[in-house]
């Protein structure tokens, strides 16, 4: 079963992300104490995982995600699709296209992880969020897939 590896708050932008046992994720906001959160935003939190990392010999929470999972096949995701997170429900809102920022870490790394970086989220319930908590994925929202019908 997919499982969360590594949370990380930003504190600072540009500034290395903040490594922490338990995040409280807020309603409609975003990791409490992370300055990405922000209300009624479809970028609250962002989730990548370790196994493209690795791949890319990239340690967790260089690429600023605030979620690092194992286990879970981000292929198979897509917009609309819920996530039961610990005590939080997520639900995706967005691929997270890699940016000039990346070159940063290591040049050419932004085109290293198109495709690949990983899903932005948007709160739907709060909870608290733990380090090795399962990650259950649900089916995609009714209005998402209603969304999706109508484009």
């Amino acid at each position: 079963m997919p499982e969360v590896t590594n949370l990380f708050l930003c504190l600072v932008h540009r500034f290395p992300m903040k490594e922490i046992e338990e995040a409280e994720a807020l309603q409609n906001r975003g990791l409490k104490g992370c300055i990405h959160g922000r209300p009624d935003s479809n970028r609250q939190i962002s989730l990548m995982d370790v196994e493209t990392l690795e791949k890319l010999g990239i340690p967790p929470g260089a690429v600023k995600e605030n979620i690092a999972t194992r286990g879970l096949d981000f292929q198979r995701l897509s917009v609309g699709q819920r996530l039961r997170i610990g005590g939080s429900l997520l639900e995706i809102t967005l691929p997270c296209d890699p940016c000039s920022r990346m070159d940063e870490i290591r040049q050419g790394l932004q085109d290293e992880l198109r495709g690949q970086r990983g899903w932005l989220c948007r709160v739907v319930e709060g909870g608290k969020i733990r380090r090795g908590d399962r990650i259950e994925v649900l089916a995609v929202a009714p209005e998402a897939a209603r969304q999706e019908i109508s484009r």
